[in-house]
């Protein structure tokens, strides 16, 4: 197993705007995160076992996708140093209006380590419960939806064929909100 590094004599920087910079090195090209102290997703899990999703459109693939509340940390000017917890909470309310005062730090790992440098950090919320609006933060056109994670597969299946596309995170977070 080769533990090959990027040769920092040998990269170039593709292009770069607000939060990715592309780079090659070597003939390999990825995204670099900038800008952002981290990336956060959430399994929300309500008192009735039911996962909390969105549903939006995503302009890179083209197409609605069902998937966790999600986002950057430390994306808005001066708070560039936010905690990833509170990055959680807030994409959270942001996203579904949706908070909850038990939290778990599951896991962290690359989200696309063969295209990106980004690391998720997975959060479980228990208890979570809906105190606000959701649907995001103006810019965003987010559908909200509490589904029973015994329900969940035939669910996701029936958006499936809709032609909604399901971020694989979301079977990871029906995974950790069951076992975790």
């Amino acid at each position: 197993i080769s533990m090959m590094q990027p040769n920092e004599s040998t990269r170039r920087i593709l292009a770069e705007g607000r939060f990715v910079r592309m780079v090659e090195d070597d003939g390999w090209e990825w995204a670099e995160r900038v800008k952002v102290a981290g990336v956060v997703a959430v399994a929300a899990v309500t008192p009735d076992g039911e996962l909390v999703l969105t549903e939006q459109y995503r302009r890179p693939v083209a197409a609605r996708v069902i998937d966790l509340p999600a986002g950057l940390a430390g994306d808005v000017a001066g708070a560039e140093d936010e905690p990833l917890l509170e990055a959680a909470r807030r994409e959270l309310m942001e996203e579904t209006g949706y908070e909850s005062d038990r939290w778990e730090l599951v896991t962290e790992g690359p989200s696309s380590p063969g295209m990106t440098t980004e690391i998720l950090t997975f959060f479980l919320a228990r208890q979570a419960r809906q105190t606000g609006p959701g649907g995001g933060d103006g810019s965003e056109d987010i559908a909200v939806y509490s589904v029973g994670l015994n329900g969940l597969h035939p669910w996701l299946e029936g958006k499936r064929r809709a032609g909604v596309l399901i971020d694989p995170k979301v079977y990871a977070g029906a995974y950790f909100a069951l076992y975790y």
